[in-house]
């Protein structure tokens, strides 16, 4: 963050947001969000890493966000629409994975917010650098989720 001085107003708005419609909003529409019962793929993490991994990612999203916000670069309109857009694509994803059980629709569902979210890096990059490679981690754990939300249709119909 250079020497600018932080806006911390903004710094938590763009936390409380990012956590609590990717946290908040996706929890309640996922119901209890349980895999039991389920045939579990190779890789598949303990259920106890989701919520910690997920607390992480959207730290690092709302600050990669926040710093475009701030950056007075004149461009960054469009990469934060991409942002909040991407961000209620994620937060429905759960709906259509655990409330609905449409596991096929849901890794359809994680494609096109894979792309979102790919464009939102893109985006961000051209902006800060730093925002950008914030914004990785979050994509890495996406191909991971298309992996498993995948290998969980395939592996149990």
């Amino acid at each position: 963050m250079n020497t600018r001085r932080i806006n911390w107003k903004a710094l938590i708005l763009f936390l409380l947001l990012t956590l609590g419609i990717g946290g908040g909003v996706g929890a309640l529409l996922g119901g209890d969000m349980g895999l039991d019962g389920l045939v579990k793929p190779p890789l598949a993490p303990p259920a106890w890493l989701f919520p910690v991994a997920w607390t992480i990612l959207y730290v690092l999203m709302a600050v990669a966000a926040y710093l475009v916000s701030v950056s007075g670069d004149a461009d960054r309109k469009q990469p934060l629409q991409l942002y909040w857009l991407q961000l209620i694509v994620n937060a429905l994803w759960p709906l259509f994975f655990f409330r609905l059980e449409w596991r096929l629709f849901a890794f359809v569902w994680l494609l096109v917010l894979l792309a979102l979210a790919a464009s939102t890096a893109w985006n961000f990059r051209s902006i800060s650098q730093t925002a950008f490679y914030l914004f990785l981690p979050y994509l890495v754990w996406l191909l991971f989720a298309a992996y498993l939300n995948l290998s969980f249709y395939v592996l149990n119909g």
